[in-house]
């Protein structure tokens, strides 16, 4: 095995650690993400207890699970984001507060700073996420929209985030974007212009998931070469598309996931259209030696079977890179 082969807490969070944690390991995984949410890990916890760290990680080793990276989307999707009551259902309370935008991006912000904190006390070096974007509303141009109009989009992005990314260069930590519909950067055009707005802090990078490019018509193993250095974190998750009813399109006809008539739908890893062999060789060929984190979704299948057989796919076609010519053998 070339990658520890990890799963994303993130969709079993209405399971205790102390559950999660035995039956990972019973469907073959090799570590966890811990998510943010549930009682997985709570960054204020994990800061103002030496003790709550300990037997987290206690709490993994027993179970022989390693853990490279926590997980904080749902905060980190307040940060720039027009804040309506959707965004109460998934933030913590202290950040939600009186639900008065300004004081949640505010407070989002400062949670943030807070996940590097906790990061770097609990010793991983990669806080996956969301940024938010103050502009996704307007991702089909009508009314008409003109660059201006999205580059104040991109700078308020800048200007929220890179105090949050001083704070993780102080903790020696990397922030790891998921780029995903409904933020600053959605696709390797709009991830590239999220770098420029940063004057390539070094500190941003991505958490690759092919799932949220392949179904947009964006080169998904491109993104990997295109950003080789940038790419600090990855997510096993596969999607289908173009195997509704012609009914919903891309923007999905406000329809749930699941729904025959979708156009695309996520899928357990390995029964979708992502063509996991040729990313498994761009990340050899880019030199990424961080785990697999299979993010498991599939509204049609049984989680525990569809976690289990993502994690025996993953193992199965992750492989070494070589190191030395396969012609060496030829040579005088």
């Amino acid at each position: 095995m070339a990658r520890p082969v990890t799963l994303f807490t993130g969709q079993w969070a209405d399971l205790p650690l102390t559950e999660l944690a035995p039956l990972a390991k019973e469907m073959g995984y090799d570590g966890l993400e811990l998510a943010c949410w549930g009682d997985h890990f709570n960054v204020q916890e994990a800061l103002k207890s030496d003790k709550y760290v300990k037997d987290k990680r206690k709490l993994l080793e027993k179970h022989g699970l390693e853990c490279h990276a926590i997980s904080n989307h749902l905060v980190g999707q307040a940060v720039c984001d027009l804040i309506d009551e959707r965004h109460k259902a998934i933030l913590p309370e202290h950040v939600w507060g009186d639900g008065k935008a300004a004081g949640v991006r505010s407070r989002a912000a400062e949670e943030m700073k807070d996940s590097a904190r906790a990061a770097a006390k609990f010793g991983v070096k990669v806080v996956n996420g969301f940024t938010g974007s103050s502009i996704w509303h307007s991702i089909y141009a009508f009314p008409p929209t003109s660059q201006d109009y999205w580059d104040k989009g991109f700078k308020d992005f800048a200007r929220r985030w890179k105090p949050i990314l001083e704070v993780f260069e102080e903790n020696d930590i990397n922030f790891a974007l998921e780029v995903h519909p409904t933020e600053i950067a959605f696709d390797i055009a709009s991830a590239e212009r999220a770098l420029v707005a940063l004057k390539g802090h070094k500190r941003f990078g991505f958490n690759y998931d092919p799932s949220h490019l392949g179904y947009q018509g964006v080169d998904y193993v491109g993104f990997i070469r295109k950003f080789a250095n940038r790419i600090y974190h990855v997510h096993m998750k596969d999607v289908w598309w173009g195997h509704g009813n012609g009914e919903a399109g891309v923007f999905g006809g406000h329809t749930n996931f699941g729904d025959a008539r979708r156009f695309w739908d996520f899928r357990s890893v390995g029964r979708g259209d992502i063509n996991f062999e040729e990313i498994i060789v761009a990340l050899n060929d880019v030199g990424y030696g961080g785990p697999l984190s299979i993010e498991w979704e599939d509204s049609r299948m049984d989680r525990v079977h569809g976690a289990t057989e993502s994690a025996a796919f993953t193992k199965r076609l992750d492989f070494k890179p070589s190191t030395l010519a396969f012609d060496a053998a030829f040579e005088n």
